[in-house]
């Protein structure tokens, strides 16, 4: 490993957010991905936070709590997942519900994004960041709703008015990285933090808020031995998993390929069988002679 590479983001989530001082290289992260000032005020408990060397290398996971009281679940996916979207789902519907006590009001609701770093392609699509969340639009007219919410001010001579605001978006916003479809062309902030995530690099001249924080805090050679340790069986085990997928695959493939080629040699076999006798088309197939007979 060169001495100018970092160490992987899903480890360093894995293993080194433990101090606040760490919180500042995924404040920068969140802070260009999310285009406001983000400030990590507590990190909750998640799959992602327990200390367990038998854990899945496939996923690590983080929940944390910003400084308006928000709640961000940031996913690292190394591998593809069958249902992906569907547990994304359930998981920042768990979150609301985790943190939502019986008896509170409605409007202590808590608000969840949901930020998923993949390197896999989910789906068919030609960015690499793309985001959703719930917005209702006029059937017709396909403008946006917009619902006010009533607040009090102090007008300039002392009195109290009614004043009407733009209701907060209080629904789940999702967040998708395809860290493999970035181009490595940097345009603004957070493409400094997706290079990093591809490459395990940051360049000299990357300027983002606290880009600097992170090529100080994942510098592989700062590691002890038996944190060196833990760090390359982690990534033996993320090479691994990655091979037994790409071989199960392959072998998905060829499987098909040969039940492929069969129902091709039936199909033929079954055009033959009102002209020529079995011995022959099993001949002609590759087919056997009892194959032929079932056909029949």
């Amino acid at each position: 490993m060169g001495e100018n590479k970092l160490i992987r983001f899903d480890w360093f989530i894995k293993k080194m957010l433990r101090d606040k001082s760490d919180y500042k290289v995924l404040e920068g992260f969140l802070t260009a991905l999310l285009k406001k000032d983000i400030q990590i005020l507590n990190i909750l408990e998640s799959e992602g936070n327990q200390n367990k060397e038998d854990s899945k290398f496939n996923r690590v996971d983080i929940l944390v709590e910003d400084n308006n009281k928000e709640k961000i679940i940031i996913e690292i996916q190394n591998d593809r997942e069958s249902d992906y979207l569907e547990r994304i789902l359930y998981g920042t519907s768990k979150v609301i519900i985790d943190y939502f006590k019986l008896g509170k009001e409605y409007k202590n609701v808590s608000k969840v994004i949901s930020i998923s770093i993949l390197y896999f392609n989910l789906g068919v699509g030609d960015d690499y960041i793309y985001y959703g969340t719930t917005e209702f639009n006029g059937v017709h007219t396909k403008n946006k709703l917009k619902v006010k919410s009533k607040a009090f001010i102090i007008d300039g001579d002392g009195n109290e008015k009614i004043a009407y605001k733009d209701k907060n978006n209080i629904f789940r916003e999702y967040y998708i990285i395809n860290v493999e479809k970035f181009p490595e062309i940097v345009k603004e902030d957070i493409d400094e933090w997706i290079y990093m995530l591809k490459t395990s690099e940051i360049r000299k001249e990357f300027k983002s808020k606290y880009i600097d924080i992170a090529r100080e805090k994942l510098k592989y050679e700062d590691l002890n031995e038996e944190e060196k340790s833990f760090y390359e069986r982690h990534i033996d085990n993320i090479i691994r998993e990655k091979d037994i997928m790409e071989t199960a695959k392959e072998e998905g493939r060829e499987e098909g390929r040969e039940e492929g080629q069969k129902l091709k040699q039936m199909e033929i076999a079954r055009n033959l069988l009102d002209v020529l006798d079995t011995e022959i088309i099993a001949l002609k197939t590759g087919l056997t002679v009892n194959e032929i007979k079932n056909l029949k």
